[in-house]
């Protein structure tokens, strides 16, 4: 669509993408219009491997509607449609064989409208069948089967807009709170970040715990990592003291400190040899 800037190019979240890229076949597709205030993007993944591989990510704080077929995966003929909440640690996932999976990422705050029973904060951490929180079931082989892709964009539309969003102000505020975090590097501190929305802290945190599914200062964090891993990408030369200053931290031992708390491992373990 003319002047729409469509799903985003960056590989954030990805560790080593150019590994990824040359194992599967990774795309992202835009939704139908009217979902486009909720959702990022679909994610599109198909591989046939002579060989097992195991990517590695660093969560989004968004949640995320699955559908897969692969070996070891459910009923491999149907296939298995799950609701993967936010994942708090580095994800890794073994792929194997040929396989096909075909996701829905929404915007951090942009599910709650499609689940409104329950606050985002009862899926975080968790990945369950998606039956269990979306109504009507979702239907793993209308998606999975066509082997054109733009039929199973056109399935993901059907029953998303099936599914129907309930329009919520608060979660259209909770969409925007995240955009300010990922594009402006100048908020550091959820006190900083309620004092330019004229709030308490402790507002936010309810807000985002209701809406997001994680605190204000998770997302502020986990954004600054997604930053970190992408700009030391270019190998061990990277200058993490630069990328400390650059990111708000007062040293660099800071943000290792914040990187490996976060993930489990140092930032020299995911950034290529």
């Amino acid at each position: 669509m003319a002047g729409h800037q469509g799903p985003r190019r960056d590989t954030r979240g990805i560790v080593d993408a150019s590994e990824l890229f040359a194992r599967v076949r990774f795309r992202r597709r835009e939704p139908a219009p009217e979902l486009r205030p909720y959702l990022e993007h679909y994610w599109l993944i198909d591989w046939d491997l002579t060989q097992p591989y195991a990517p590695h990510l660093v969560p989004h704080p968004s949640v995320n509607l699955v559908f897969e077929r692969y070996p070891g995966c459910g009923d491999e003929e149907v296939g298995y449609a799950e609701v993967a909440g936010i994942g708090l640690e580095l994800f890794t996932q073994k792929l194997e064989g040929r396989g096909r999976v075909c996701g829905v990422q929404f915007r951090p705050g942009g599910f709650r409208p499609f689940a409104p029973g329950a606050p985002v904060s009862r899926w975080t951490g968790r990945r369950l069948a998606a039956a269990a929180v979306f109504e009507p079931p979702a239907p793993p082989a209308a998606v999975l089967d066509p082997a054109d892709e733009d039929e199973r964009v056109a399935a993901l539309d059907a029953y998303l807009l099936a599914a129907g969003p309930e329009p919520d102000p608060r979660a259209a505020r909770a969409m925007a709170l995240v955009d300010l975090v990922r594009t402006d590097r100048t908020i550091l501190r959820v006190e900083g970040l309620a004092r330019a929305e004229g709030v308490s802290p402790r507002s936010l945190q309810r807000l985002f715990a209701a809406y997001v599914g994680v605190g204000p200062k998770w997302v502020i964090l986990r954004y600054r990592i997604h930053e970190a891993l992408e700009r030391a990408a270019a190998g061990p030369a990277a200058d993490w003291a630069a990328l400390a200053a650059d990111l708000g931290y007062s040293d660099q031992a800071h943000l290792v400190r914040d990187f490996t708390a976060t993930l489990g491992v140092p930032p020299t373990a995911l950034t290529p040899r």
